[in-house]
């Protein structure tokens, strides 16, 4: 693949990760973004390519993995313009300062920066956030919605999968007053979100064949971020399900007054007109119709009987819902063409 002459050196922070992996993949086709640097405190010492056989064969593969330290986060990262950190919460915020003001552009594909109020992440995530002068500084990645607050952004906090699956499917509804006073959110994903540790959650014999429900009652993580992108309750039930990789939203809402089927419709198309990422459809979407790629589907119907509208969203959770989508919102903010990197035809079958 051939690059811009003027390409842009840019590292990951997190590159042992499932996320990691994932951002190496699409800057590989990537024409502007040159992948120069890569840390894991995990790996550190060994080629990219002893954690990641896959790559062996392609440049990437001979990046020497550095150790990250948080203290001194420009080490390792010298003539890097834009920096990914795919790290735990609580890391990025002790480093993203130091970042920034060296004049790089920061995405956080953590949680340190997506919730505007400190107070509200201390008790979410049970940290006291390190850097909170810099949260108003913050520009929320869902790119379909926050397009205009990208362009020239510096500190990119890029959403959590849930999130992106669940402002997609209500985010038109929001905008035309037909959200009602509560959403229901029921939404299922695959293992690759709970990471690479292992761990019950991600134990092929604790998951396979199996489908659970957890962070019921408003415990998830999520939930915070999702009412304050919302500025509604939302009663949200995730579940894992046996599958690598996808997530499926389906969100329900009791308008006042309840559109007809084809009015819904028009709202969605219209809404996402012209968005190359997001496909409106004409029925209900599956996971494996968007596996691999930075697209979103969505469908809407009414269900005239009980006054209900349900709206429902397939993503990769890797990528529209992780590192396709700090991608995606690192183009808007560099002034690139957004679809750039980003692969649009899934995996099939």
């Amino acid at each position: 693949m051939s690059r811009s002459l003027n390409s842009i050196s840019v590292g990951i922070v997190g590159a042992s990760g499932y996320t990691g992996v994932e951002l190496v993949r699409l800057l590989n086709g990537h024409p502007e973004l040159h992948l120069t640097h890569v840390l894991a405190d995990k790996a550190a010492g060994k080629p990219l390519g002893a954690v990641w056989p896959g790559l062996l064969g392609l440049p990437e593969a001979q990046l020497p993995v550095t150790a990250f330290d948080p203290a001194e986060p420009l080490r390792g990262l010298s003539g890097c313009q834009a920096v990914f950190l795919a790290l735990p919460h609580g890391i990025a915020a002790r480093a993203a300062p130091a970042l920034l003001d060296a004049g790089l552009t920061v995405v956080d594909l953590g949680a340190d920066f997506r919730l505007r109020d400190p107070a509200v992440y201390a008790a979410t995530y049970g940290l006291t956030h390190a850097s909170p002068d810099r949260l108003p500084g913050a520009v929320y990645g869902l790119v379909e919605r926050r397009r205009a607050a990208l362009r020239g952004a510096r500190l990119i906090a890029n959403p959590g999968c849930y999130p992106t699956a669940v402002g997609l499917a209500a985010g038109p509804l929001l905008d035309a007053g037909l959200c009602g006073d509560l959403l229901v959110a029921d939404c299922l994903s695959g293992v690759s979100g709970a990471g690479r540790t292992p761990g019950p959650r991600n134990h092929f014999a604790e998951v396979a064949e199996s489908a659970a429900a957890y962070g019921v009652g408003g415990t998830h993580r999520h939930v915070p971020e999702i009412e304050q992108e919302l500025g509604v309750p939302v009663v949200f039930t995730p579940h894992l399900v046996p599958m690598t990789r996808g997530m499926l939203a389906t969100v329900h809402a009791r308008p006042r007054s309840l559109p007809t089927p084809e009015a819904l419709s028009e709202l969605f198309r219209s809404a996402y007109a012209g968005e190359a990422m997001i496909v409106v459809r004409d029925e209900p979407p599956s996971t494996l119709e968007v596996r691999g790629t930075n697209r979103a589907h969505v469908f809407a119907t009414v269900d005239a009987c009980r006054g209900v509208i349900t709206v429902i969203s397939a993503i990769d959770n890797l990528v529209k819902g992780a590192s396709g989508q700090a991608v995606q919102a690192l183009n808007v903010a560099l002034g690139l063409p957004e679809a750039h990197g980003l692969p649009l035809i899934p995996w099939v079958p």
